[in-house]
């Protein structure tokens, strides 16, 4: 296998031509031709409609383009982790979803730098199904992800351990001039604007099935903004915009400082799991496992 094929093949997925695909390669067309000929025979598949005065890419190359890039990524990843291998400076791969990067992965990364001080990290942030995806077909190492007992859990093969790094919490905040229409029972007006989760993310699904007010659409009088980003939210409800749910983890120094109030002792908390899941044929990801257990050192 020759990984100028791939690279020849993703030029000319992107050029849709024979010709303009070859020229980008600095090579005649003849020349670029022979070489997907080349890729066609490793393959034992026609990825090329040629016709009497035309030639087309077909529909299974076409549509497999994005599973090529993630294979050369892979593949070039794979390359350099050999050719520069270092047991103590080795790069980790971690599918993450959004809000873990911003809210927990930090404390995860010092800890871990702590006994593994030359490991590097490199996070692909995505949401729930797209970070699973990831790590299943082997683009990544690891998984990070919140799990809640009120959505189905993630189930994998025997060659994948999960391993419970703690437990966070979704709680309500306001922050802004929104602060001073908090009562002093924590409860705040039916119609207070709400920066809500869609239903179909993985949050607005939590949250929408334990019924918790201002978290989605079906559940406020008065959403302002639906937003799948935590981050996001966030900095929407620190400026007033309105309620909106987010991990503890996330916004306890604005608690701490009074930037934000929580109103979780009128509206509930609702738990999450931490969970970090790896692929047990790497070392790294094992080590990193006994590390993250229960955020023990």
């Amino acid at each position: 296998m020759d990984m100028q094929w791939f690279d020849d093949v993703l030029v000319l997925l992107e050029e849709r031509n024979l010709t303009r695909a070859a020229a980008r390669r600095n090579i005649t067309q003849p020349a670029f031709s022979r070489r997907i000929r080349g890729f066609e025979d490793w393959l034992g598949v026609k990825v090329l409609d040629r016709g009497t005065n035309s030639v087309s890419i077909s529909k299974a190359l076409v549509s497999n383009e994005a599973e090529i890039r993630a294979l050369v990524a892979r593949i070039r990843e794979l390359r350099t982790q050999i050719v520069h291998f270092a047991p103590s400076g080795s790069t980790i791969s971690i599918a993450a979803q959004h809000a873990p990067v911003f809210s927990t992965f930090p404390d995860m990364a010092l800890r871990a730098k702590q006994l593994l001080p030359g490991l590097k990290f490199r996070m692909r942030a995505g949401n729930l199904n797209d970070c699973a995806t990831m790590f299943l077909r082997g683009d990544t190492s690891m998984l990070l992800c919140y799990e809640s007992d009120t959505a189905t859990s993630l189930r994998f093969g025997a060659s994948v351990r999960r391993a419970l790094w703690g437990v966070d919490y979704l709680v309500p905040v306001v922050g802004g001039s929104l602060r001073y229409s908090v009562k002093v029972d924590n409860s705040v007006p039916e119609d207070t604007p709400a920066i809500v989760y869609p239903e179909n993310s993985y949050f607005g699904a939590v949250l929408n099935k334990a019924q918790r007010a201002f978290a989605t659409q079906e559940h406020s009088r008065n959403p302002v903004c639906e937003t799948a980003f935590s981050s996001g939210i966030k900095e929407l409800a620190l400026r007033g915009i309105g309620i909106g749910w987010l991990p503890y983890s996330m916004v306890h120094r604005e608690i701490e400082s009074g930037e934000m109030i929580s109103l979780s002792n009128q509206f509930g908390r609702q738990p999450l799991d931490v969970a970090i899941y790896g692929d047990t044929a790497n070392e790294t990801a094992v080590a990193l496992l006994d590390i993250w257990e229960m955020g023990k050192a």
